[in-house]
């Protein structure tokens, strides 16, 4: 494996001896390895580094490991571990809720660890889905059923030169779901995305985004042809994009 291929982790842990033994085992099989303490230093080397997959303890001092998931997963798409103990039953399906890719539970096999990262990088490698990858949302145009949006300008413009322009809020999610079409993106996931404020589990802020959204595009719940419902978990969309 050459340097240029080296895949990397990022190991969030608090535990100094259990970082160190678990760095050490990832140093050994060629990984480019990070490691942080806090969610502070981890965002850090976050924004600095490509990282590939992130080892996320959920128990950290000062801002937890799903209060730092939701701030990685409103970013980037890099793979994501959880490291629970055998407690953390509802912390552990918030946290795929999330977006987590796969959880592991102390005390764990470092090996069977290794071969959950290792898939994870491979599965984000042949995909494309890493940090490296463009989103949809990137480029200036992009064109789906009879819409146009401009992203640069937030503007919808349809097939027959109708114009409606999209308040900011509109443009996260309408985005965010355009990143992850084809995929069902939960309330918490796109509210975290969206972001600007605090958010509660009985928050309707979504919903209430999601029908505006579906009035401006003509669509409706019950023939949605752009953005579906997921009944009880969320959303998502099904129109084909297309780029400029």
């Amino acid at each position: 494996m050459d340097h240029m291929s080296k895949p990397a982790v990022l190991i969030v842990e608090d535990e100094i001896a259990s970082l160190n033994l678990l760095a050490s085992y990832f140093e050994n099989d060629g990984y480019q390895t990070y490691k942080a303490t806090d969610s502070d230093s981890a965002s850090s080397i976050l924004q600095e580094n490509n990282i590939d997959v992130a080892l996320l303890d959920i128990n950290l001092p000062g801002k937890d490991g799903l209060t730092l998931l939701r701030e990685i997963r409103s970013q980037s798409d890099i793979g994501i571990i959880l490291v629970t103990s055998k407690r953390d039953d509802i912390d552990r399906i918030v946290g795929l809720e999330l977006g987590a890719d796969d959880y592991v539970t102390k005390p764990y096999n470092p090996r069977e660890l290794m071969v959950r990262v290792k898939n994870l990088v491979q599965r984000i490698r042949s995909t494309g889905s890493g940090s490296a990858k463009k989103r949809l949302s990137e480029h200036k145009h992009l064109q789906f059923a009879e819409w146009q949006l401009n992203t640069g300008r937030r503007l919808l413009t349809s097939s027959e030169n109708e114009q409606c322009q999209l308040t900011e809020g509109e443009y996260k999610l309408l985005t965010a779901l355009i990143d992850h079409a084809g995929e069902v993106l939960s309330r918490d996931n796109l509210m975290n995305q969206i972001g600007g404020r605090d958010w509660f589990p009985n928050d309707r802020t979504i919903d209430v985004l999601i029908a505006r959204l579906r009035k401006k595009l003509g669509d409706t719940r019950d023939e949605a042809r752009i953005i579906n419902t997921a009944h009880g978990t969320g959303y998502i969309f099904v129109a084909e994009v297309q780029h400029e």
